[in-house]
């Protein structure tokens, strides 16, 4: 997903730019409100409020005059007012800093699901809904998962599944097709700056394939991490470069 991060400080832009591509952001910085209006638009608009050539809530009001874009106000005022005016004017949730950047990754999936139901894992095999799932449940190929009910049904059974594996399903499935990197998903279905053994994602991988019963559902791409395909799908002729894992971001 590419993230746009309007904010005019350097010290909270740096690593909160770190920390969102370790979660497989793009993101692209804008540090005045007049540079993020003419940015490309992006799937994603995190914007400060506390802008040095413009209120973040004109910058606010400019973007939903023009796009349905998902906005995430970030805000270090105390003042309720520009929260809730902001909300008015059609952002979709803030945060008051200071913030931790998974409870930022957390709110972005979860205004992603809100504004696009099943868009984490959009893609030619991926809908909402259908046989052996529940309204909302993401459906790539013959899988359903509802991140609601945490629960997985492949051809209409339902699969029981640790919830590790579940994580790092749901993790795979927020971009099906695109490649999870092994430190991405580290960082997304255990938690960031994870030290432990890599091996245990291997082990995690290799039970959720039995459980899949089809190992081709989990591709191992040698040197980079793995992707999730329905085993029918046709398989691209060259390697995709690593996609975002992630919602979502999630």
């Amino acid at each position: 997903m590419r993230v746009l991060l309007i904010e005019d400080d350097d010290r909270v832009a740096g690593p909160l730019m770190e920390g969102l591509r370790r979660f497989g952001f793009a993101v692209e910085h804008a540090r005045t409100g007049a540079a993020g209006l003419s940015a490309p638009e992006p799937a994603m608009v995190l914007l400060d409020l506390g802008l040095p050539d413009m209120d973040g809530i004109d910058v606010c009001r400019a973007l939903r005059a023009r796009s349905p874009v998902p906005i995430i106000m970030i805000t270090a005022r105390d003042d309720e007012v520009d929260r809730v005016l902001g909300l008015e004017l059609g952002a979709d949730d803030y945060v008051s800093k200071p913030f931790g950047v998974r409870e930022l990754v957390a709110r972005i999936r979860a205004v992603t699901r809100r504004a696009r139901p099943g868009a984490l894992g959009a893609g030619p095999e991926t809908g909402a809904g259908g046989a052996g799932g529940t309204p909302g449940a993401q459906r790539i190929g013959a899988l359903a998962i509802d991140r609601r009910t945490r629960q997985v049904h492949l051809h209409g059974s339902p699969i029981a599944l640790a919830p590790k594996e579940f994580d790092l399903l749901t993790c795979l499935a927020e971009d099906p097709g695109a490649v999870c990197s092994r430190r991405q998903i580290l960082d997304t279905a255990w938690e960031p700056h994870y030290f432990g053994p890599t091996k245990t994602l291997d082990v995690h991988i290799a039970a959720l394939r039995r459980k899949l019963g089809d190992s081709s559902w989990i591709e191992n791409i040698r040197g980079i991490g793995f992707r999730l395909v329905p085993p029918s799908a046709p398989h691209a002729a060259s390697t995709p470069p690593p996609g975002p894992c992630v919602g979502g971001a999630r």
